[in-house]
């Protein structure tokens, strides 16, 4: 072990060596967060068709990433206690595991893994992770504290203080992120991307090998110059490292959460899963700046604000306006993310503790991770998750002195009170109970602006606002915004709601704010519904799925065999006459179960009581069908507006036409607040040489649950759409030659996005 020795002027490193260092390290790191980050999206979306696009595949994967960049930091601090006697041997190291790493490049799923089981998806999709690219990504993870390390000990100027590479290195991860769904995904097919990727990787090999030359070029004494390590400074507590985990989880947890939020009702694609991951990336950026462009005492402000914030948005809801949903949650989920993070950079400790610095910070993502995507879908049969971190944001701030503590001494009573007050009513059916259900907006608003006035106000303790933000936020739980009776229904697929309506008239199937589906249980006379149920919703038969199903019938004039890809709440086992052969395909267990029990709907049980689906994602199940099988195919798995991209691609469409008929046809129930998916499934059968004709309709009768449907029905010819073919409802579409076909290996949401905007719908 070198002495601990002041080097000698002549022995300091030269101004240009200086630059040298700073320019290639900062590079490496650079171009290593770029891959680190950019891996994720493109890796996700190959894994997307095998788990029907679900949100929550993006959840579980950032589980892996998170516990990967954990064990690739513990790996790094190892290293690093290694380096202490032995430059060489971890350098070596580190460079034989990228080269293993780059080996087992371009990226692919693991050609053992076959399709995921009936359950326990979570488990499956992270075993595909680990096998598939666990190695370069735990390469990848274990750079930027290593990096950061090595450069300490090349006798840099600034090696002191190096966590400004960390925002170096957020940098790239933020580039990585946005230039994805902006850039990359527009632009690249998956297979180019792959390229792109790999080629990426090995030149960060190269930079790291040149940052391994560099450090064991520099003076020995450099390795434990006492200004640069901060050998004097005391190590960190145990309670100072829980507090690191804990300001490292709330974030990482709520950045889940927020995804999950936002991404329910639009689409389960990168885009809008890595605009809440570049925000989270951005507060890492910004808190470890040497001078922050938002300084930290701001954020300790604004957090309380946007806590309140949160609060408004929950009790108001807004996924009908996508800007509030994608804008509010964002700004007040990035605001609440430099609070924490700034507490982390405000704490962080002396160069000679970095890397056990950036161990309790992963350690702390990892648990955030795991809470939000794995524990949570499993506990709670809501997203209860979102604002339990929320109120738990509220003890990341620093302790206060509080000001005016002779009122303040009494404020645990106060509040005590005030839930008495607000909750007892939700228990009555009265005036009272009433009036609140119509006034929980500025009811559990205004609590939640109690508990900002608390922060800002008299700088009350951390408990007394996160006691006060708990209460905001029961309120909107014990005070639903849905009419009626709910029952909620959670799987890894989503969070599906059996809303009973004031009156017991009807009930409907919601995922987030997207009806499914509905059926009317009393008349207009309160007196029950008998017989057999009428079709509703999208479904009716005047309505575009109902007019393709009676014209296939009426062109074969005999009984149909379909196959329909979507179960709901089972409406369209009543669009099925006698002695037909009807096949439901669906990937949700629970959905099926929640749809046969007829004290939620009766059209499974009164039209198609032996009714056994087959369980799976039908891009795999349905390809095992026999060819030539069906008279009609209706696939109806966009009626939320989280749509599986996996199934409205050509090669989706090239199975869906090998199962059809010779005269058979595809219905595609495309109807969608923020996406134009017309044009994109009119482009994949145009790419299959299949005809395309398009039904949009206002039914003008939302008041029943009668709703307008937007439909796409393909065939080969112009006769085997019967009698649609000549209906002014239904207008043939030519594919669009400006807009790109989706394929597996191509999808562009921004474009669908984009047109659906522009069109003003």
């Amino acid at each position: 072990m070198d002495s601990i020795v002041q080097p000698a002027a002549t022995e300091q490193p030269s101004s240009s060596r200086n630059r040298l260092l700073l320019t290639v390290y900062t590079a490496a790191i650079f171009v290593s967060a770029l891959l680190l980050f950019s891996v994720q999206p493109l890796f996700t979306k190959m894994v997307l068709p095998r788990l029907g696009g679900s949100p929550a595949v993006w959840s579980v994967a950032m589980v892996f990433f998170q516990s990967l960049l954990l064990a690739g930091y513990a790996y790094a601090h190892v290293l690093m206690l290694m380096q202490v006697r032995n430059r060489i041997v971890p350098v070596v190291v580190h460079l034989l595991l990228l080269i293993a790493a780059f080996a087992t490049l371009p990226l692919g799923i693991a050609a053992a893994y076959g399709d995921p089981p009936a359950s326990g998806y979570a488990i499956w999709l992270l075993g595909l992770f680990v096998i598939s690219i666990g190695l370069p990504f735990f390469a990848l993870a274990a750079n930027n504290p290593l990096l950061q390390a090595w450069f300490v000990r090349t006798g840099h100027p600034a090696g002191h203080d190096p966590y400004f590479l960390y925002a170096s290195s957020n940098i790239g991860s933020f580039l990585a992120l946005l230039s994805y769904p902006f850039l990359l995904e527009p632009i690249f097919t998956l297979h180019t991307q792959n390229r792109l990727w790999t080629g990426g990787y090995g030149v960060l090999i190269l930079l790291i090998a040149a940052c391994g030359v560099l450090l064991l070029r520099s003076p020995k004494l450099a390795m434990v110059d006492a200004r640069t390590e901060g050998l004097n400074a005391p190590a960190p507590g145990f309670m100072t490292r829980l507090r690191w985990i804990f300001l490292a989880g709330v974030p990482s947890g709520l950045l889940i959460a927020v995804t999950a939020h936002i991404s329910t009702d639009v689409a389960a694609a990168p885009l809008l899963w890595v605009l809440p991951l570049s925000l989270y990336l951005l507060t890492w950026v910004v808190v470890f700046q040497s001078r922050p462009l938002l300084p930290h005492k701001w954020m300790l402000m604004l957090q309380p604000v946007a806590i309140a914030g949160v609060v408004f948005l929950l009790a108001f809801g807004g996924e009908q306006n996508l800007l509030l949903t994608l804008g509010g949650h964002q700004l007040c989920f990035f605001v609440i993310a430099m609070a924490c993070h700034g507490e982390l950079a405000r704490t962080r400790p002396a160069a000679k503790y970095l890397t056990g610095f950036y161990v309790a910070l992963s350690f702390g993502g990892m648990v955030g991770g795991l809470f939000a995507g794995l524990v949570a879908p499993f506990t709670f049969s809501w997203i209860a998750e979102y604002p339990i971190l929320v109120a738990l944001a509220a003890l990341c701030r620093p302790p206060a002195n509080e000001r005016l503590a002779g009122i303040v001494k009494w404020y645990w009573l106060a509040l005590a009170a005030l839930a008495v007050v607000l909750v007892a009513p939700s228990i009555t059916t009265g005036g009272l109970s009433t009036w609140f259900e119509d006034h929980r907006v500025w009811m559990a608003g205004g609590v939640g602006v109690l508990a900002a006035l608390l922060a800002l106000a008299v700088n009350a303790g951390r408990w007394k606002i996160f006691a006060t933000v708990a209460l905001a936020l029961a309120l909107i739980r014990v005070y639903p915004a849905d009419e009626g009776r709910v029952t909620t229904v959670r799987s890894f697929f989503g969070v599906h709601k059996i809303v009973v309506t004031p009156g017991g008239y009807f009930h409907v199937l919601m995922h987030g704010t997207t009806i499914h589906g509905a059926e009317r249980f009393l008349n207009n006379d309160g007196t029950p519904v008998t017989g057999r149920p009428e079709p509703i919703t999208y479904y009716h038969r005047d309505g575009g799925i109902g007019q393709a199903v009676t014209a296939i019938r009426e062109r074969k004039g005999a009984p149909l065999k379909v196959a329909a890809i979507g179960v709901g709440s089972g409406t369209l086992a009543c669009a099925a006459e006698p002695n037909e052969s009807w096949t439901f395909f669906e990937i949700d267990q629970s959905m099926v179960d929640a749809a046969s029990d007829p004290k939620n709907f009766r059209y499974i049980s009164s039209c198609m009581p032996g009714l056994k689906p087959v369980i799976g994602d039908a891009r795999l199940t349905f390809a095992k069908e026999p060819d030539g099988a069906y008279d009609l195919i209706i696939v109806d798995a966009y009626s939320s507006d989280a749509i599986p991209i996996h199934l409205a691609t050509e090669e989706a469409m090239k199975i869906y036409k090998d199962k059809l008929a010779p005269h058979g046809a595809v219905v595609m129930h495309v109807s969608n607040r923020h996406l134009d998916l017309e044009t994109v499934v009119v482009g994949i059968a145009d790419a299959n040489d299949l005809k395309s004709w398009v039904y949009n309709e206002d039914s003008g009768r939302d008041g029943d649950y009668i709703f307008s449907t937007d439909v796409v029905i393909s065939a080969r010819e112009d006769a085997d759409v019967g009698r649609l073919a000549s209906s002014k409802a239904w207008e043939q579409t030519e594919a669009d030659d400006r807009v790109r076909v989706w394929t597996d290996d191509y999808s562009n949401i921004l474009g669908a996005l984009y047109r659906r905007l522009r069109d003003g719908e």
